[in-house]
């Protein structure tokens, strides 16, 4: 399995990472994506990446930040994707306008940016979306990218096609295992198979049987169980063709295996 959305750089992990890493490999996770969110962290992203071949980095600036964000941190992405070729995805970026007073064009400014980088590098991207998906549509088929995957996607079947079509996956997580999660199920049952992937959004997004918890890549089986329980489709069959996704979007060998 693929964790095609996880944080494992953030610093709620620096005392056990390592046991971590081990738990998932025996979970049967064989490759982990790690968004950055800020440019103070890119670095630090690239070097755990580094030390372990079956992480993967990404490197973005999250609307979420938008404080800690600086006008030279664009000019620094592009040169770090460009230096660093291992670097699968422009991400962790994207438009959240559920954020309280949430600068609306600052965020569109910043993200046209990362999109217009990630055209010219030609790499896929990782979006971040909250209540803006028309607006990252659109913004999308002004600049179309290599695809991606939509990050803990909650939008409709309509905007899931619209997604489809620009050659982007799905991102099902942790919030999926929740019975009161009546839309998302939904959405999971009802969406091509050709756009789904596995996500956990650790140490964030903690799914229904270790909530109050930090989140773990190792809890990513719950969510392909949880898959296959409402496509009513076989764990096997979920995880065969989510990692085919996920491989296929970031463009990862086919022959990972994680070791720690």
């Amino acid at each position: 399995m693929i964790d095609s959305h996880c944080h494992l750089d953030f610093e709620e992990f620096d005392r056990d990472r390592d046991a971590v890493l081990t738990e998932s490999a025996n979970a049967g996770v064989t490759d982990l994506v790690i968004p950055g969110t800020t440019a103070d962290s890119w670095l630090r992203t690239l070097h755990l990446c580094r030390e372990h071949p079956f992480l993967h980095a990404a490197l973005g600036l999250h609307p979420y930040f938008m404080d800690q964000h600086q006008a030279p941190d664009i000019d620094r992405l592009r040169e770090l994707l460009v230096e660093h070729g291992e670097v699968v995805a422009v991400g962790e970026i994207g438009l959240d306008f559920a954020l309280s007073d949430p600068d609306r064009n600052h965020q569109k400014k910043l993200v046209q940016q990362q999109l217009e980088i990630a055209a010219e590098i030609d790499l896929p991207v990782i979006l971040h979306v909250r209540k803006a998906h028309d607006e990252m549509i659109q913004l999308l088929k002004k600049t179309p990218v290599r695809g991606g995957t939509v990050h803990a996607f909650n939008g409709s079947l309509q905007q899931a096609g619209h997604y489809q079509a620009l050659g982007f996956c799905l991102g099902f997580g942790g919030m999926l295992t929740y019975p009161h999660s009546r839309r998302l199920h939904t959405l999971a049952s009802q969406v091509s198979r050709e756009t789904i992937v596995l996500e956990t959004d650790a140490p964030d997004m903690t799914g229904f049987n270790h909530h109050g918890e930090r989140n773990s890549p190792a809890y990513l089986p719950e969510v392909r169980d949880e898959i296959a329980k409402l496509r009513n489709e076989s764990p096997d069959e979920v995880e065969r063709y989510t990692t085919e996704n996920a491989r296929r979007v970031f463009n990862l060998p086919g022959d990972s295996q994680a070791h720690v």
